[in-house]
């Protein structure tokens, strides 16, 4: 037998080098691999939502008066937008189409999103209702200084009455008016109670009845002048309540 021919042939310099390289790093063969399964998982994580507080106002659909406000939360995440209210309700909008600013909720309804409210909100067209939603939650959580109606505070602020207003009031005596804080329980037949503060502090109700007019405190004179009702007490005191505050605009 030839032991020339028999001796292994010597390895190249590149095929040393390869095998060197494998000695040194045995995880080589699997590297891609891992990178390519931590890129999957990393896209297969959604993207945090941001949230934030805000106020929503509900107006029924095609009306410019207030049905409620009530606190909110306004989540967006790839487009995706959750509107979740204090009293129960939340609305999932998903995009859909190719334009701005449409949305179906998750009933599969078209939502639309308007401008209008500049850097102070967002609206929301729904199917039966329109969403006001603002950024500022102040209004939420009125203070006396902030409420020049206060004590009295409407329902959609948390509060028990309808409206609040201020009334031109005056003592007994006085030649100028000032104003005196009120708030509204409105009634059917345009029949509403008013309870006012006097400018001495005293809350006192003033009823107005599809048939009469009277207060809580005393005698009242009532006489209507125009859209206006000049309520006279006992004391001298004299309120003038307009029909507005009444009935409702």
């Amino acid at each position: 037998m030839d032991r020339q021919g028999s001796r292994a042939r010597p390895s190249r310099p590149a095929e040393q080098a390869n095998l060197t390289a494998d000695i040194q790093n045995p995880m080589k063969p699997n590297t891609s691999a891992a990178l390519a399964l931590i890129a999957s998982l990393v896209w297969a994580i959604p993207a945090a939502a941001d949230w934030t507080d805000a106020r929503c106002e509900i107006y029924p659909k095609g009306s410019d008066r207030m049905e409620k406000m009530v606190p909110c939360t306004f989540g967006q995440r790839q487009g995706y937008i959750t509107i979740t209210r204090e009293d129960g309700v939340t609305h999932d909008l998903s995009p859909t189409g190719d334009a701005p600013g449409n949305f179906r909720d998750q009933d599969g309804r078209p939502v639309y999103r308007q401008s209008g409210l500049g850097s102070e909100g967002q609206i929301f067209r729904f199917a039966d209702i329109s969403i006001f939603l603002y950024w500022d939650t102040s209004p939420l959580h009125p203070s006396a200084a902030a409420n020049p109606m206060a004590p009295f505070t409407t329902k959609y602020a948390g509060g028990d009455y309808d409206a609040t207003t201020l009334l031109r009031c005056k003592a007994a005596g006085d030649a100028e008016y000032g104003n005196c804080p009120a708030g509204i329980l409105r009634m059917e037949n345009r029949q509403a109670s008013i309870v006012v503060q006097s400018q001495l502090g005293e809350q006192f109700t003033i009823n107005f009845m599809t048939d009469y007019v009277n207060a809580t405190v005393g005698e009242v004179d009532a006489r209507r002048e125009g859209d206006t009702w000049i309520v006279t007490r006992d004391n001298g005191e004299v309120y003038e309540v307009p029909l507005a505050a009444i009935e409702g605009g």
